[in-house]
């Protein structure tokens, strides 16, 4: 069996086997660390792992433990993280994998999630931010909900609502995600759920007037953490004044900027229609006049190849020019959702279902950042297109140029020679051979 298909059969039987693990061992009162949060940490150390196109083998080593990094709850919340390692192990060595580096991986990333997080190399820093993803995810209020029930049902841990707002607001400032393409996907909805849960703490406790040392102990604690987290959500203080528009500045400087790359695409396209057009003329000229007349001008044959080698030349590098190209034409709800696609392209959204694609203009709508982030993207993509255009025009006009006069001065040197051969060919014998004449 090969080692693709062996992965394949082994990814397989891992998700079987934890499913029924947690369903059979782990106490339904973990309503946070159930099989769903499995699922959904799987999944989105999948997504880091392709992000970032790691080995085959390093990939595996992330899903594995993703897949088992829960499964020491059967025994309870405590040293879980230790259980779920041997839990692991245990199970790979059931199916025959004895490969120690690979069982060192995902040993050491199941332990990267125990709290507070540290993990020790790339692999173990992907599998963490997997793990709390949901803090900068659609589903946060729902896992944090069922994060709050867990605590009261396996802990007896009953918090009031500002001891919860509380907890989830120290644990948020102080977490930060490892990798770059977490804090790129999860980091603006994290920044924006700090907020939420700031403005919740307001709205239920307005007077946080300190009656004594040791409420305003608790509020010097409350002004640094406040401090804290207005360095936390810099990226998204738009959202703290819903009123808030961009200054005419930044929307005069995107308009420009649009109307600068469609003029010099229309330029573009003008150039090398005319080119096309200039071409066309040459070579009908030719095929007309010229190639009827080759049998009686041998001479103007090479001459007449050339002329007609630059304009197929120069037509083909003006139809590059202005052929038009479309890409795939669908952006998956994932990109929407991660605010990676571009849907102000046609040739981003055109093979897409109505309804994902109402969504994903919905969502820029209400997200600035979005849709700000989709201009520049826009931009960015026409002028990789512009650069392209030009390149190809270049290209066109250097090989019709100095063709042109290539094959102009062919057609000068062929008719030079061929006056010269026709003047010998006529002089009287007397003066090509007068010793025939003696």
């Amino acid at each position: 069996m090969s080692q693709i298909a062996e992965t394949t059969t082994l990814l397989h039987s891992v998700e079987a086997y934890v499913e029924q693990f947690i369903k059979e061992n782990v106490d339904p009162n973990f309503v946070y660390h159930n099989f769903q949060h499995t699922c959904a940490v799987v999944a989105t150390a999948t997504e880091l792992a392709e992000y970032y196109d790691v080995s085959a083998q390093d990939r595996l080593a992330i899903i594995l433990a993703a897949w088992f990094h829960d499964t020491g709850y059967a025994g309870g919340w405590e040293k879980h993280e230790e259980r779920s390692v041997q839990v692991a192990l245990d199970w790979l060595a059931s199916q025959g994998v004895s490969d120690q580096e690979l069982l060192n991986n995902v040993s050491g990333c199941i332990m990267a999630t125990r709290m507070p997080q540290q993990p020790r190399n790339f692999l173990e820093e992907i599998v963490a931010d997997a793990d709390l993803s949901h803090l900068g995810d659609v589903s946060y209020w729902d896992r944090c909900g069922r994060v709050r029930q867990e605590f009261n049902l396996t802990r007896n841990h009953v918090m009031s609502d500002q001891e919860w707002i509380d907890f989830e607001l120290d644990f948020m400032v102080h977490h930060e995600y490892h990798t770059e393409a977490a804090r790129e996907l999860f980091g603006d909805r994290k920044s924006k759920h700090l907020q939420q849960l700031y403005k919740r703490k307001k709205a239920l406790f307005p007077d946080q007037t300190p009656t004594n040392l040791q409420e305003l102990e608790f509020s010097k604690k409350n002004r640094k953490q406040l401090k804290k987290l207005k360095k936390a959500v810099a990226k998204a203080r738009r959202d703290e004044d819903p009123d808030f528009k961009p200054g005419r500045g930044v929307e005069t400087m995107y308009r420009a900027t649009y109307r600068t790359h469609v003029n010099l695409s229309s330029i573009a396209d003008n150039k090398a229609n005319i080119m096309l057009s200039v071409n066309a003329i040459i070579l009908s000229i030719v095929a007309a006049n010229l190639f009827p007349k080759l049998d009686a001008n041998p001479h103007l044959t090479v001459p007449t190849v050339v002329l007609v080698g630059v304009c197929l030349a120069s037509l083909f590098y003006a139809i590059q020019a202005t052929r038009p190209k479309v890409t795939e034409g669908k952006s998956s709800l994932e990109d929407i959702k991660a605010r990676r696609s571009n849907l102000l392209f046609f040739g981003n959204f055109y093979s897409m279902p109505i309804d994902d694609f109402h969504y994903g203009m919905m969502e820029m709508i209400r997200d600035e950042d979005f849709l700000y982030s989709s201009m520049t993207r826009d931009l960015y993509y026409l002028g990789v297109v512009l650069a392209k255009k030009y390149t190809f025009l270049r290209i066109c006009y250097n090989i019709f140029l100095f063709g042109i006069i290539v094959a102009v001065g062919a057609f000068v040197i062929a008719v030079v020679i061929d006056n010269a051969a026709n003047a010998q060919a006529d002089l009287p014998l007397e003066l090509l051979a007068p010793e025939l004449l003696e």
